[in-house]
């Protein structure tokens, strides 16, 4: 009786940092942070790097509303690079004003293709913008992120937001989207932390990108990558709100499935290679920033979190003394709060309430991608992305 004692505390200060670690930031992102104030009026020239892996049905769209940004056309520049598109696909990109990098890669990743794109490009460009290959830009979103570089940024996380909301998962796959934004780069920036990056939405300064991706080479964790070689510069990643761009959410549970395995084996993969020199670089160097990212590692998984919490709390109201159940009960409420805070406003509705009934669905598959994550960021697990979700844009909603 005493093993299982110790046993349950011991797992109970595990689940308890993660609840209040995130609880914390969920509660600081309730406010709002200073934004430092553009020091000049330049317009820099912007590279778009869009890179896409067999993206026929999305490519055309995407690269015809980028060039609809208000900003003075000779100043901004679409590349698509195209890995594994159509032949009329292609056709009818090389229509469009844009600059189209076609790869044959024999092992396709974002980083490679990216590498491929950077080493076709003059250096004439002041900053790189990264998105997805669904990705849409709000028509503002260029003079927002040449404001924010203004300020004396030089890595900066847009606001990305769903683009549709037709499916139960895409809802919920929206909302972990908008928490993550409220807790990992809002409520981080109120507490003068680094946002957390994405993986598209990004704007870097371009020489200093150039030089950065010369490095990356991985399959799974593009992101994580760039952001741990950042912060170990000690180069703040700021985040704006109110920038947009609209990306796709996943439709279905298989395709929730692949991506959260993809996103677990990366976490897993990331704190066994920078936990120990981020410890390192507080002690040396006083690097909070890229200690707080290898926190970010351990941490429990968000809908692993709820499950795991709720599965505790009823089996120890069935069998524990009732303390014990008190106290997993308090961590569950905190939890639940936590969400609560964290969601933005308009998605309080029927459908977002309707779409919670598959929570339980998307922990079981949560879980499954758990058991198969062995190996899962040594291969590429591509998202497909379809044409009629750009018909269904969500509208930019703030909180």
């Amino acid at each position: 009786m005493s093993y299982l004692y110790y046993l349950n505390y011991i797992v109970y200060a595990v689940v308890a940092f993660s609840t209040l670690y995130i609880f914390v930031f969920a509660i600081a992102g309730l406010f709002n942070f200073k934004q430092a104030k553009p020091k000049d009026s330049k317009q820099r020239r912007f590279a778009i790097l869009i890179p896409g892996y067999k993206e026929d049905t999305v490519a055309i769209e995407v690269a015809q509303e980028a060039l609809k940004q208000n900003y003075p056309k000779d100043l901004f520049e679409i590349i698509i690079v195209a890995d594994g598109f159509r032949k009329e696909t292609l056709d009818e990109l090389k229509t469009l004003d844009i600059r189209l990098i076609v790869v044959e890669l024999e092992f396709s990743t974002k980083s490679r293709a990216i590498n491929e794109a950077l080493r076709n490009l003059d250096k004439d460009f002041d900053i790189a913008v990264v998105l997805d290959a669904d990705n849409l830009m709000e028509k503002d979103f260029l003079k927002k992120i040449n404001d924010s570089f203004s300020a004396g940024n030089k890595v900066v996380q847009a606001h990305r937001v769903a683009k549709n909301t037709d499916t139960s998962y895409a809802i919920l796959d929206a909302a972990s989207e908008e928490i993550n934004n409220h807790i990992f780069r809002k409520g981080h920036r109120v507490l003068g932390l680094s946002s957390a990056l994405i993986g598209s939405a990004m704007a870097f300064e371009f020489n200093y990108f150039c030089e950065m991706m010369k490095e990356v080479e991985v399959v799974g964790g593009f992101d994580k990558e760039i952001e741990v070689r950042t912060l170990e510069k000690k180069i703040r990643i700021d985040y704006l709100p109110d920038a947009y761009v609209y990306d796709e959410k996943v439709p279905n549970a298989k395709v929730f499935s692949n991506q959260r395995r993809r996103w677990l084996s990366a976490q897993l993969h990331f704190f066994g290679k920078s936990f120990k020199p981020a410890i390192k670089n507080l002690i040396l160097k006083g690097n909070i920033d890229l200690f707080d990212k290898a926190i970010q590692f351990i941490l429990i998984p968000r809908i692993l979190l709820l499950g795991l919490l709720t599965f505790m709390s009823f089996v120890t109201l069935m069998i524990a003394p009732f303390y014990i159940f008190i106290e997993w009960g308090f961590l569950l409420s905190i939890c639940i709060l936590t969400f609560i805070l964290s969601t933005p406003t308009y998605m309080y509705n029927m459908r977002t309430l309707n779409a919670m009934l598959r929570i339980p669905s998307g922990f079981y598959h949560m879980f499954l991608s758990l058991l198969k994550i062995k190996g899962a960021n040594k291969e590429f697990i591509h998202t497909k992305h379809s044409y009629n979700s750009l018909q269904k844009k969500s509208k930019k909603k703030k909180k």
